[in-house]
């Protein structure tokens, strides 16, 4: 397979970015399974869940801890061993690195040092829940998490109150409920907006409409799960 396709050969002396499901095994792409079943040494948010994701696949790799608490000086040694001719694949523990997830430095160093880096595009819950929303997407800003704070995710949806594109942010299953109820407050019970959780998994639900109503259905709803939100631009109407 890998002759007739040389995309599915991992280069000597390359980074790739590759994206892994965000819950549902089979949205592993055929690329992705055949690059992270030949690099050299996979670079791993959480080498448990990676381990555990490459053993279903039937894969025994080198895996490295790539996370937010060494990210700065784990670039640095990844980079060096890219540099001396390995191949390399950074993973998150779900969906697309550097999306809120560690990614961002060891590109940025390969790209400092002017090394090959090749994106492996697969999941993302960020772009799964834009296009199955019905909210606008020919213009998004997404934020990643917000601050954990009331007053300061009331100061955001403040600043961005009269934003003309759909806003889209990450929230945790602790605080929907409480990030719903200060859009509420500050934006008004009409504004429309999407709440998903769970995408790709068995209990995936879509929570789209008046943000009143969504906090309604919410409160009557496990809040088990990660989410993503998305507030649509104040003059659209679903």
């Amino acid at each position: 397979m890998s002759a007739s396709n040389p995309s599915l050969t991992p280069q000597a002396g390359t980074l790739y970015v590759v994206a892994t499901p965000i819950g549902n095994l089979a949205d592993l792409t055929e690329r992705a399974r055949a690059i992270l079943g030949a690099v050299d040494l996979v670079a791993s948010e959480d080498t448990r869940t990676t381990g555990a994701m490459l053993t279903r696949l039937g894969m025994h790799k080198p895996l490295v801890a790539y996370h937010e608490h060494n990210e700065a000086v784990a670039a640095i040694t990844l980079a060096d061993q890219i540099a001396a001719g390995k191949s390399v694949a950074v993973v998150s523990d779900a969906g697309t690195p550097g999306l809120s997830d560690p990614g961002f430095r060891i590109v940025r160093e390969c790209r400092r040092r002017n090394l090959p880096v090749i994106p492996v595009p697969g999941a993302s819950a960020l772009t799964a829940v834009l296009s199955a929303s019905g909210l606008p997407t020919n213009g998004f800003l997404f934020v990643g998490f917000l601050a954990p704070k009331t007053s300061a995710r009331i100061n955001f949806f403040t600043q961005y109150r009269d934003f003309a594109y759909t806003l889209a942010l990450y929230e945790s299953c602790h605080r929907i409920d409480k990030a719903v109820a200060d859009l509420v407050t500050t934006l008004g019970p009409d504004r429309v907006i999407c709440v998903a959780k769970e995408v790709t998994k068995l209990h995936e639900t879509f929570f789209v409409g008046r943000a009143g109503d969504v906090q309604t259905r919410l409160s009557q709803a496990s809040l088990k799960g990660e989410f993503v939100l998305l507030v649509a631009p104040g003059d659209f109407v679903l």
